[in-house]
C-alpha cells in the first residue's frame, strides 16, 4: 500500500522562525515533478519537536492541499497518547493518507505500554498508520516479536524501520502479513533492508537527489540487485554527509545550498560547525548539487 521511496520532507522557515508556506510548497512541487509519490511531513527531518500544535497540523494541511500526485503520511506520534491522538485526529480531518507515529520517546514504556499506545489510537482514530522505530531517538526499541503483534492492530500497516538490526528487519519482514509493509528509516540501510524484505524506504536524502533515491528502490522492487548496489554505492558519499551532525541539519542546510527553501533552524537545532560544512559543500560540489 505504501511500497517506493518517501521523502520526509523539511520544514522551510523564514528569517523570523515562522513557517515558509511558500517556501513548503515549492518543495512539494520539485518533490513531485522527480517522480516522488509519497511525502512525510513533521517527521523528525521536518523538525516535529519544535513545532506546536498548530503549527504542525498547518505544515501537514499545506503539504495535503498542495500534493496533486503524492500520497501524504503525516507525522503525528508523540509521547504522550493522548497527543499523539489528537495530531492523527487532525491530520485525519485535514485529508492525510496515513500516519507516521513514532513509538512514544522519553518515557521508555515496556512493550505491553506500547502495545497499548497504538491501540488506544487505532481505537479513537482509525487513520492508517506506519510504526516508526528509532531506538536512537526514543530510548526503547520496538522487539520484533512486539511488532508482529502491533501488525495485528487493524490500522497498522506498516513499520518505518531505523533499528539498524538486520536480523529484526528481516524477522518482521519475513513473519508479518502480505499487506504489513516494511520500510527502512534509514538511507544506507535501504538497499540491504530491501533484499531481507522491505518494501522501500522514508528517506532524507530524497529531499536533495529524489531521482537518484527513486531509481535505486525501484531496482530493489524490481529485483535487480546488481543496479540497486551500483546505485548505493555511488551515493554513499553523499548520505554520509547527510549524517555528519544531528539530522536534520546536514540536509536542511544541503537545501539551502541547493537554493531551494530551507531556512533556519529552531533551537536546539544550529547552523553546522564550520569544519563540517566545508565537509558537506565538498561532498555536495561532487555530485554537481552545487
Amino acid at each position: 500500500m505504501f511500497s517506493g521511496c518517501a521523502t520526509a520532507l523539511i520544514t522551510p522557515m523564514l528569517k523570523n522562525g515562522e513557517i515558509d508556506e511558500a517556501g513548503l510548497r515549492e518543495l512539494v512541487r520539485f518533490q513531485e515533478d522527480s517522480g516522488i509519490r509519497m511525502l512525510v511531513p513533521c517527521g523528525s527531518t521536518g523538525e516535529s519537536a519544535t513545532l506546536n500544535h498548530d503549527e504542525h497540523l498547518k505544515v501537514i494541511g499545506i503539504v495535503i492541499d498542495e500534493a496533486k500526485r503524492s500520497k501524504v503520511i503525516a507525522g503525528t506520534g508523540s509521547n504522550a497518547t493522548s497527543e499523539a491522538i489528537h495530531l492523527t485526529k487532525g491530520a485525519k480531518d485535514l485529508g492525510a493518507d496515513a500516519a507516521l507515529s513514532i513509538s512514544p520517546y522519553y518515557n521508555k514504556p515496556t512493550q505491553t505500554g506500547i502495545v497499548k499506545h497504538y491501540e488506544a489510537i487505532d481505537s479513537a482514530v482509525g487513520l492508517p498508520t506506519i510504526v516508526y522505530n528509532i531506538p536512537s531517538r526514543t530510548g526503547s526499541n520496538i522487539t520484533a516479536a512486539t511488532m508482529l503483534k502491533l501488525a495485528e492492530i487493524p490500522s497498522i500497516v506498516g513499520v518505518k524501520e531505523a533499528s539498524g538490526d538486520i536480523n529484526q528487519i528481516a524477522a518482521i519482514a519475513s513473519n508479518a502479513p502480505k499487506d504489513f509493509t516494511v520500510l527502512s528509516g534509514d538511507d544506507a540501510m535501504t538497499v540491504p533492508a530491501m533484499a531481507v524484505g522491505a518494501r522501500g524506504v522514508i528517506s532524507v536524502a530524497s529531499n536533495i537527489v529524489p531521482k537518484h533515491m527513486l531509481a535505486m528502490v525501484q531496482a530493489m522492487l524490481d529485483s535487480n540487485v546488481p543496479e540497486g548496489r551500483r546505485i548505493h554505492r555511488e551515493l554513499m558519499p553523499l548520505l554520509s554527509a547527510l549524517f555528519i551532525e544531528t539530522n536534520p541539519i546536514p540536509v536542511k542546510t544541503a537545501v539551502r545550498l541547493m537554493g531551494k527553501p530551507a531556512g533556519p533552524f529552531r533551537l536546539p537545532l544550529c547552523e553546522m560547525s564550520a569544519e563540517h560544512l566545508n565537509a558537506l559543500k565538498g561532498v555536495l560540489a561532487d555530485y554537481k548539487l552545487i
